[in-house]
């Protein structure tokens, strides 16, 4: 019998609302996963991708990371992971980094065996790259097998990967797809094997209202998944439909409903009643003690002749969901996180996209052209593995590279950004 923890999504450094408290709770939860790791005495804990939120951590994310897997090493329980879309970076990557220092095992085509499982893994692949994979892994002699991969997948509505292809065309009979980069769990047999998702550890939007947690799965003639939730930061969700004539006096009777004290407050508004002013509806919260608090007057909304279908509880979301839309090139984006990301002083803005666009045409002439259209980068921000599975950082036949822009050391939020420079 073998029986692991699946894990992903954990989206390390993670500055949520630009609360430096936000970027303390995502790795408060990544450690309260290695901690039941340790209280259970799993066999192994398998990560399934975006360790990290962006391929440029701080210093600061880089060793609280490091702590949280040693103590998971201290106890003699293997981490396994795949690189996810956030974190993929051209050349090495930052789990190779802790793979180096004997803290992890970044899973591949060849079979990593814990008890009687063997564990394949699958870097996140573009969409652009997805018809040259071969699906050709080398062979195990264990009782069970499970692929770790990072994508979208069919059969369910979300997906543009399809798990029945990868499942009938691996030279490998897995027993389960064990599943990162959605971030609601979710579970469904396909050609005799699970496809799971296990969730995010902690609410990367406010749109992920369900509680948090992880899959503990279990390979023992069958495959058995369970679900534990985590006890993460508190989100207060207060849905207020107005009548004829209810303003704000309404909205903060509904929000005094509630214990707000530490918790992140996410007001929605509908309905008819009074102009309501977010910035007062959210003052009233923080008086309260929510560490956050932000609104959307939804019918504020509707009434723009131009309005967009996003949720502004959180800025960068809708920024970059405006983004993604916009069929941009991985060059381009990757123009565009360096501008908004590093949050450069305006005056330093044109040699910084200068020395960025001299960057990527030297590495790709077509760097710049257009991606496949609208919506193609909805999971493709950064490259993941290259065709026939390499991994980011591997050379094809003719001695080029595939993967994701190259990161550079930049420091935002006055923090240390040298990033270990070596691994950049």
């Amino acid at each position: 019998m073998t029986r692991v923890i699946h894990t992903g999504d954990t989206h390390l450094g993670y500055q949520q609302y630009h609360v430096p408290e936000r970027r303390r709770d995502f790795l408060a939860a990544f450690r309260q996963v290695v901690d039941d790791a340790i209280e259970d005495g799993v066999d192994a804990v398998v990560h399934a991708g975006d360790l990290f939120h962006d391929r440029r951590p701080s210093l600061t994310d880089i060793m609280g990371t490091l702590s949280v897997l040693e103590e998971l090493d201290d106890a003699d329980i293997p981490f396994l992971a795949v690189v996810g879309n956030h974190e993929a970076k051209r050349d090495a990557q930052w789990l190779d980094l802790y793979e180096s220092l004997g803290l992890a095992t970044r899973l591949d085509d060849e079979p990593t065996v814990v008890g009687d499982t063997a564990f394949y893994g699958l870097d996140f692949v573009p969409r652009s790259q997805r018809d040259s994979l071969s699906y050709e892994f080398a062979p195990h002699d264990a009782d069970h097998a499970a692929l770790v991969t990072h994508g979208l997948f069919q059969p369910f509505d979300y997906g543009d990967w399809d798990a029945e292809v990868v499942l009938n065309e691996s030279s490998v009979a897995f027993d389960a797809l064990l599943l990162g980069d959605n971030h609601a769990p979710a579970k469904q047999a396909v050609a005799d094997a699970w496809v799971t998702y296990c969730g995010s550890t902690e609410r990367a939007s406010a749109s992920e209202r369900e509680d948090r947690g992880y899959n503990i799965v279990t390979f023992d003639g069958e495959v058995r998944i369970t679900r534990r939730g985590l006890d993460t930061r508190e989100f207060v969700y207060v849905d207020v439909d107005l009548g004829p004539e209810e303003g704000i006096d309404r909205v903060r009777s509904q929000v005094g409903q509630y214990d707000v004290a530490d918790a992140v407050v996410i007001v929605s508004i509908d309905g008819d009643g009074d102009p309501i002013a977010p910035a007062s509806v959210e003052e009233f919260a923080l008086d309260a003690g929510a560490l956050v608090a932000r609104v959307t007057d939804h019918r504020e909304l509707a009434a723009d002749t131009d309005e967009t279908d996003v949720s502004f509880a959180d800025p960068d979301d809708a920024v970059a969901e405006r983004v993604r839309e916009l069929g941009l090139s991985e060059a381009a984006r990757d123009i565009d996180e360096t501008i908004r990301a590093s949050k450069v002083a305006d005056a330093n803005v044109t040699s910084t996209v200068e020395q960025r666009v001299r960057e990527l045409i030297e590495d790709d002439p077509e760097a710049l052209t257009a991606d496949d259209g609208p919506n193609a980068a909805a999971s493709e921000s950064t490259d993941g593995s290259g065709p026939e599975q390499r991994r980011p950082d591997e050379s094809s036949a003719d001695g080029s590279t595939t993967g994701g822009s190259p990161a550079d050391a930049e420091t935002r939020d006055g923090e240390d950004q040298s990033s270990m420079e070596e691994f950049i």
